[in-house]
């Protein structure tokens, strides 16, 4: 018997926008920098499912409770939409990308990002199994549904390094990559 390879579909999300699939040839991406892409998976039901939110800032003069209304929707959206499709909420797992401090002398947006979904997540009971989040540059990312497959490639530099360090960080290890630049992280 010959194996036939399946064509990719690729799906691209922005701001704002979720997907949900249990059709192994889908993969989503996307571009982050501050906004945080969290991919969640059911893996018995094989069915996942991407989302990519920003939180706004405190400029808009909304109360905190206000601005995370936003995330919860999203967050919410893409739950129930994997419920839709068959998926158990005691199986769930999450990846979640992004976050980065993007531009120097604002506020850090992508580390308020990155908390209100590690907030969110635990509040729902939903594991975090992996994902990158932090750091200065913005990250190209792929991630296939089915499999729970995720490949992220930095794209730019934000904040240098000395910098990042006066802000009460230090930086992460540089990930091994492949020789194509990419991380994969099952």
């Amino acid at each position: 018997m010959i194996a036939v390879e399946l064509e990719e579909k690729k799906i691209h999300l922005v701001q704002g926008e979720y997907k949900v699939s249990d059709d192994p040839r889908v993969v989503f991406s996307t571009i982050l920098g501050s906004c945080v892409g969290a991919c969640i998976r059911d893996p018995v039901r094989g069915v996942g499912g991407m989302n990519h939110f920003l939180l706004p800032g405190p400029e808009v003069g909304a109360d905190a409770r206000d601005v995370e209304r936003i995330g919860v929707h999203l967050m919410e959206l893409l739950v129930n939409g994997l419920m839709r499709q068959g998926a158990s909420r005691e199986r769930l797992e999450a990846k979640l990308f992004g976050g980065a401090r993007m531009m120097q002398g604002l506020s850090d947006i992508g580390q308020k990002n990155t908390e209100f979904a590690h907030r969110f997540l635990k509040y729902e009971g939903i594991r975090i199994v992996g994902g990158d989040t932090g750091g200065d540059r913005g990250r190209r990312l792929q991630f296939w549904p089915v499999s729970g497959r995720a490949r992220q490639s930095y794209i730019s530099t934000g904040v240098e390094s000395a910098n990042r360090a006066s802000i009460g960080r230090t930086p992460a290890p540089a990930p091994e990559r492949s020789v194509a630049g990419d991380v994969d992280l099952f």
